[in-house]
């Protein structure tokens, strides 16, 4: 039996590990949820992150020239700043697990508005998913309980879209521009972060307490989770076959509900737990019906 290439089994490693730091990232994510407020949480996250990216980017001798700055403005806008401001938001009032599930919708919002703004029409197997997506959405929400946290749900909801809106105009921008993709992320991320330092200065909230659990989640969310894991995933991306570096999109959802279970006592309802498999399974039909036509859209860091 012929033993996986090395860098084969050096990708596979490096994406087991992209899943854990995702994963637990949302629990720290949603542990600091009592130091900090949200914006200011993801303003200071995202500031430390895009200076540590730009700092590898003059350690490669890579040109700062930003690439074209209204699609660069556009996938910052709504994959840092919307994003990652609606997904700490939502965190404050829900659970780290039910989030993250609800967030990790963004692979149908991306079927859908690639529909309709690249007139990719979708197939039959994608329907299928996203028809087991809006059932499990529907078993996790529970409509028919009265609006209860649908706040939260709402909100990871409309982050998920707002990733999947930048997933479809990133691919824009690799087939019109074809910038490299450390300075598009770079740059991305700088856009974003600055409007995310203006709504943490214009929105109210409470003091910052700086205690050893706020850092070492800054830390951690900024350094490990976003910096060091989109670099390990620019790897797996590379080196793996699209079919096989899609099951980090299963894999961070489950992980992330398994370590609320764990470490945060966040144990799901019966209807959210068939909820989850509902939108797990959608997630298994919509990325191998697509895995043959496009890359996949990188998951939230």
């Amino acid at each position: 039996m012929a033993t996986p290439h090395p860098p084969r089994r050096a990708a596979a490693l490096a994406m087991i590990v992209v899943i854990g730091v995702w994963a637990y990232g949302w629990v720290v994510m949603k542990q600091v949820t009592s130091y900090v407020g949200p914006f200011d949480f993801v303003a200071l996250r995202f500031a430390l992150a895009t200076a540590l990216l730009f700092g590898v980017m003059a350690l490669r001798r890579q040109s700062f020239k930003p690439p074209p700055l209204g699609l660069t403005l556009a996938v910052g806008v709504s994959q840092t700043t919307a994003f990652q401001s609606l997904a700490q938001w939502a965190l404050a009032s829900g659970g780290a697990g039910r989030v993250s599930v609800l967030a990790y919708t963004m692979p149908f919002w991306s079927v859908l508005l690639a529909w309709w703004l690249l007139h990719e029409r979708p197939g039959a197997r994608q329907w299928l998913g996203i028809a087991l997506a809006v059932a499990g959405l529907i078993f996790i929400i529970e409509p028919w309980q009265g609006l209860g946290s649908w706040q939260s749900a709402a909100l990871a909801i409309t982050s998920g879209a707002c990733w999947g809106l930048g997933t479809v105009l990133s691919k824009r921008m690799f087939e019109l521009h074809r910038p490299s993709p450390l300075a598009f992320t770079a740059w991305q991320m700088l856009l974003g972060t600055l409007l995310l330092i203006v709504a943490a200065w214009l929105i109210p909230s409470r003091p910052i307490v700086w205690s050893g659990a706020m850092i070492y989640g800054l830390l951690y969310s900024a350094v490990l989770a976003t910096s060091l894991a989109w670099t390990l995933w620019s790897f797996v991306v590379e080196r793996l076959p699209t079919t096989v570096a899609s099951l980090s999109a299963l894999g961070v959802p489950i992980g992330a509900v398994l370590l609320s279970w764990a470490l945060l006592h966040e144990r799901p309802s019966a209807m959210e737990r068939i909820g989850i498999v509902l939108i797990v399974l959608g997630l298994l039909v919509t990325s191998t019906a697509g895995a043959r036509r496009a890359p996949m859209p990188d998951p939230p860091a």
